[in-house]
């Protein structure tokens, strides 16, 4: 088989199974492993999976930069965000992360909700400038333009300080095993922070997230309360989360 074919092959198992183990690809392609493995490294450098111990996971294609995400499912992001508006109570202390879905809940609060919202996103801090009852609490730090949030050991340090209700977390990836993943180093260490600052964790997650992975583990997917997606989302994508216990919210 021609090493082009067998991509395509191994993106169809992918596809299909939602991941591929590379000892079995060899066995079934009649090839070494070596050879499986070059062709998974040569498809995780175009982007098309993402490499992890044994074999491969889907890689999430929620990769792109703060503006260019603001085109993506922007039927989706609005919904989940709506649903996810509706579980923050009148009082609460909120952390809202970064990210187009996030900036749409902000979107999404009650003119008469009485709240505080902690975030380290200057977008969300802007939107929320207007509204007559949040306290607004904007963590500082160094701008990581490509998300427009902050990150570095000064946002650490104000994390540090905070003790919240609940934090609605965004990611670009969501596995059962692989748990939740982004793009960034440094923003993985930040939602780690955060979530640890939070009695509860509210993951936003539009379907391509789902059952895919990042390169940059921010923790296990139990780290996860509740996981807010879209209504069409396969129920066999979401019953292996809901499985460990986690509360899958439809819109």
């Amino acid at each position: 088989m021609l090493t082009t074919h067998r991509k395509k092959a191994i993106l169809a198992a992918l596809k299909r199974d939602g991941q591929v183990i590379a000892k079995a690809l060899s066995e079934s392609f009649g090839v070494s492993e070596d050879t499986i493995r070059r062709d998974l490294r040569e498809l995780a450098s175009d982007g098309l999976l993402q490499r992890v111990h044994g074999g491969a996971l889907p890689s999430s294609p929620a990769a792109a930069d703060f503006v260019q995400r603001q085109q993506i499912s922007t039927v989706a992001k609005s919904a989940i965000a709506r649903k996810a508006a509706e579980l923050i109570l009148p009082g609460q202390v909120v952390i809202l992360d970064g990210g187009t879905t996030s900036v749409q809940l902000a979107k999404q609060l009650p003119s008469t909700l009485q709240a505080t919202v902690v975030t380290h996103s200057p977008s969300i801090a802007v939107e929320l400038v207007g509204h007559p009852h949040i306290e607004v609490v904007l963590i500082g730090g160094r701008l990581f333009k490509h998300s427009v949030v902050t990150v570095g050991a000064v946002a650490i340090e104000a994390i540090g300080h905070i003790r919240a209700d609940v934090y609605f977390m965004g990611v670009t990836g969501v596995h059962p095993t692989a748990g939740l993943s982004t793009g960034d180093l440094e923003e993985a260490y930040i939602k780690r922070a955060l979530a640890a600052r939070a009695a509860e964790v509210v993951v936003l997650a539009s379907a391509e997230k789902i059952n895919s992975a990042s390169a940059y583990v921010i923790a296990e997917v139990t780290a996860a309360s509740t996981i807010v997606v879209e209504r069409e989302t396969p129920e066999a994508l979401t019953a292996p989360l809901a499985a460990l216990g986690i509360t899958i919210l439809r819109t």
